[in-house]
């Protein structure tokens, strides 16, 4: 797992000059809403900006699509859950087709118009020193001339394992990807290595240093001190006798099967499952109805806890012995960065299938399609150490914590924020904001 060195949260301070005074940068976050896990990258993003002495303030979430026609974006979005979920076939049919489009060809020329004159409003009222895409919207008008726009630095958040080529647009000056692949891709599609930086996918603050012998956690507020695993287990009423099946439905709660799944888990007595149905309550509340309403030993009652939306999900992560989720870019990350065996229920065609298959030629991953596969498969391998220490180890070397950090220091080394002053006499500046243009 790799964590960069974070600085102290403090103010940012100038270098001791007479003639140079050092200011917060002013940055977008650009992102959308589909699915959970662009907002999810922006806001882990913004927090390690924070950490690094930037203000909130400074640091703006701008969901392009809804910010620029709130009405179409409803119905795309609406689209596309539907079509993920109802018509995965046809889904994954568009992905594939569109994934070596290139930027000028009439669809992806077509897709990048989206939100332009709302970007260029956006760039003329806010003067940001850079602008972060954790979706590829890439809209800032061509002809920056003519719109009387500054150039200002772009940088691109990739947020899953698979290259769709809609991110690659030459109007992106730096790219964060997950692995050393995606960045040999990104070099044979033509972008410059230097343009490139290997972060991993940014995660939740809880996951930074993540402790590899689960003994501590490290607390969401780091000036607090680690959590004992014991303490956990208490929080959570989760007993410590036997391994603990993580399954995460989604933010949505959309896997499927996910009460056959745990059927055919809680049929294994030595195991016990925590389930996560994200803001799917009516899912919630029909696994209680199913599992818990009439407790017995024969279903598994005790060994099954459900939750709804966890936020410190790395708590839970610190408990289990394996994973098993949608195959999400962020969720999979998180996963990585706990150094959990991951097990990839159904993967819709598109991204999240390919994302599936390239962590499991690494060996961090399994694919299954049917609820006793899948368990058989758990169960296999939490009874062999040896191939779960090898699983762990493949998981957690793919784990990158710190990617956050990583790609917060990076766009502070590339913003232009230090300006002359004629007049000033001061080697340093405290409480300093936002450059107002």
């Amino acid at each position: 797992m790799h964590s960069p060195q974070i600085r102290k949260p403090g103010l940012i301070r100038a270098a001791a000059s007479e003639t140079s005074v050092r200011r917060d940068p002013k940055l977008l976050i650009i992102y959308a809403s589909y699915g959970d896990g662009h907002l999810q990258a922006a806001r882990a993003i913004r927090e390690a900006l924070e950490l690094q002495g930037v203000p909130s303030h400074c640091v703006k979430l701008i969901d392009i699509m809804a910010k620029a026609s709130p009405l179409l974006n409803e119905v795309t979005r609406r689209f596309y859950t539907r079509s993920y979920s109802m018509m995965p076939s046809l889904y994954g049919w568009v992905y594939d087709r569109t994934r070596p489009m290139k930027h000028d060809s009439l669809f992806g020329g077509w897709l990048h118009s989206f939100g332009k004159d709302t970007m260029r409003r956006l760039l003329l009222a806010e003067q940001p020193d850079a602008v972060i895409y954790t979706f590829p919207a890439f809209a800032a008008p061509s002809n920056r001339r003519r719109s009387r726009l500054p150039r200002v630095p772009a940088m691109a958040v990739v947020t899953d394992f698979d290259l769709h080529c809609r991110w690659v647009h030459p109007h992106v000056d730096r790219y964060y990807v997950a692995t050393n692949d995606l960045k040999a891709e990104l070099v044979k599609l033509g972008v410059a290595s230097r343009r490139i930086i290997v972060s991993g996918i940014p995660v939740k603050r809880g996951f930074t240093h993540f402790a590899a012998d689960h003994a501590l956690l490290p607390s969401r507020d780091l000036s607090l001190p680690p959590k004992p695993i014991t303490d956990l287990y208490r929080q959570y009423n989760i007993p410590e006798d036997r391994p603990l099946v993580l399954i995460m439905a989604g933010a949505q709660g959309v896997m499927p099967d996910v009460s056959a799944i745990c059927s055919a888990l809680l049929r294994h007595p030595d195991l016990s499952i925590a389930l996560v149905c994200g803001r799917n309550t009516a899912l919630a509340d029909m696994m209680r109805e199913r599992f818990l309403s009439s407790p017995s030993a024969e279903n598994g009652f005790d060994r099954l806890h459900i939750f709804g939306f966890v936020e410190p999900i790395h708590e839970l992560m610190a408990l289990a012995d394996c994973l098993i989720t949608k195959p999400g870019g962020i969720t999979l990350s998180e996963g990585l960065a706990a150094g959990l065996p991951l097990f990839i229920y159904r993967p819709v065609p598109g991204q999240e299938r390919n994302n599936a298959l390239y962590l499991q030629s690494q060996s961090a991953a399994f694919i299954t399609h049917h609820p006793e596969e899948l368990s058989n498969a758990v169960q296999s391998l939490l009874s062999n150490p040896e191939r779960l220490q090898f699983t762990q180890a493949a998981s957690a070397a793919l784990g990158r914590s710190g990617a956050a950090d990583s790609i917060a220091l990076d766009i502070l080394s590339q913003c232009p924020i230090m300006e002359l002053e004629e007049t000033s006499s001061t080697s340093h500046i405290e409480g300093a904001n936002c450059r107002d243009r």
